[in-house]
C-alpha cells in the first residue's frame, strides 16, 4: 500500500515573492498544499493565487506571533499585543506567558477566529489548521485551535514533532504527545508522522531526502514535511532575521530529483483532505 504525504508550504502571504514561489513549487514541483497566513501583508495575493491553483490544498496559519499586526484591534485582543499593537516576535513569548498563566485564551480565540474566517473568506474549503512558530503546542493555544476545528468542521490539525536532542527538542516531544492526544480525544486527525520544524528554512536536496528516509523507516502511512519556499534576495524578506535558504527551499522542491526521492521511496502526494479521508 502507498504512503500519503503532504508536502506543506507555509507562510503564504507574508511577502509577494512567497506568493510566487508557493505558486511555482506547487505547479513545477512537489508541493500540494500551504497555509496561508491572514495577517500577512501580502494576503491578497495569497488568496488569488490559492483560487487560480485549482487543487493546492488550503490552510490557515494561525498567527499570536511574528512581525505583523493581528486582524483585531489592541482593545480587542489586549493580552497578545505590545504598546504598539503589535504581536511579539517570538515563540518563546508564548511559552514565557504561558509558563507564567498568562495567555488569555478568549483573546486568543478572537483573533483566530477572525483570522480563519478570512482565509475562508478565500472562497476554497480549507482542509487544516496549524499556527505560526507552532505555537500551537501549547496547551493553552491547543484547546483553542481544537475549539475552532471542531466549530468549524475543518478535521485536521498539524501535529509537530522534533528529533532534536536537548531541552528544546525534548519539550517538543513532550507537547506534541500532549496535543496528540487532544486531537484524539476531540475526534480530530493528523497526519501518523511529520518533518519540517527541525530543517526549518535549511531544507535542501539532501535534507529532504534524509528526511523521508526516516519517515519511511517509520510505520507511518500519512506524513507531512513542513517547507518554507520563497525568492531569494526579496527585498520584502529583510525584515526576518530568521536565517531562512527560502530560494534553496524552492530550488529543492521544484527540482525533478525530489520527486523521483518521493517515488523511489514509494510515497503518493496528496493533502490534508486525503489525510481525512484516509483516517
Amino acid at each position: 500500500m502507498s504512503r500519503l504525504l503532504v508536502v506543506n508550504a507555509d507562510d503564504m502571504g507574508l511577502t509577494p515573492g512567497i506568493c510566487r514561489a508557493v505558486r511555482r513549487a506547487s505547479a513545477e514541483g512537489v508541493v500540494t498544499s500551504t497555509s496561508v497566513l491572514a495577517v500577512g501583508t501580502a494576503f491578497e495575493q495569497a488568496a488569488a493565487t490559492v483560487r487560480d491553483s485549482g487543487n493546492l490544498g488550503l490552510g490557515a496559519h494561525l498567527a499570536i506571533v511574528g512581525e505583523d499586526r493581528p486582524l483585531l484591534s489592541a482593545r480587542e485582543v489586549p493580552s497578545l499585543v505590545d504598546r504598539e499593537g503589535r504581536f511579539p516576535l517570538s515563540y518563546r513569548t508564548v511559552v514565557a506567558r504561558g509558563m507564567a498563566g498568562r495567555i488569555d485564551a478568549d483573546d486568543v480565540a478572537r483573533e483566530f477566529g477572525a483570522q480563519l474566517e478570512r482565509v475562508r473568506g478565500i472562497g476554497v474549503p480549507v482542509t487544516h489548521l496549524d499556527t505560526h512558530q507552532h505555537t500551537h503546542l501549547w496547551p493553552a493555544v491547543a484547546g483553542v485551535v481544537v475549539d475552532l476545528a471542531r466549530a468549524a468542521g475543518i478535521r485536521c490539525v498539524r501535529l509537530p514533532g522534533s528529533r532534536r536532542l536537548g531541552p528544546a527538542g525534548l519539550g517538543v516531544r513532550l507537547l506534541a504527545g500532549r496535543l496528540r492526544r487532544r486531537l484524539d480525544g476531540a475526534g480530530l486527525v493528523t497526519t501518523d508522522d511529520y518533518a519540517g520544524l527541525d530543517e526549518a528554512g535549511q531544507l535542501d536536496g539532501d535534507r529532504f531526502a534524509g528526511a523521508l528516509e526516516r519517515l519511511t523507516a517509520g510505520r507511518a502511512t500519512t506524513a507531512e514535511v513542513n517547507t518554507h519556499p520563497g525568492v531569494s534576495g526579496e527585498p520584502d524578506l529583510a525584515r526576518f532575521d530568521w536565517g531562512y535558504r527560502w530560494g534553496d527551499e524552492l530550488a529543492m522542491l521544484t527540482a525533478s530529483s525530489t520527486r523521483a526521492v518521493v517515488d523511489r521511496l514509494g510515497w503518493r502526494l496528496g493533502t490534508f483532505a486525503d489525510v481525512a479521508a484516509v483516517a
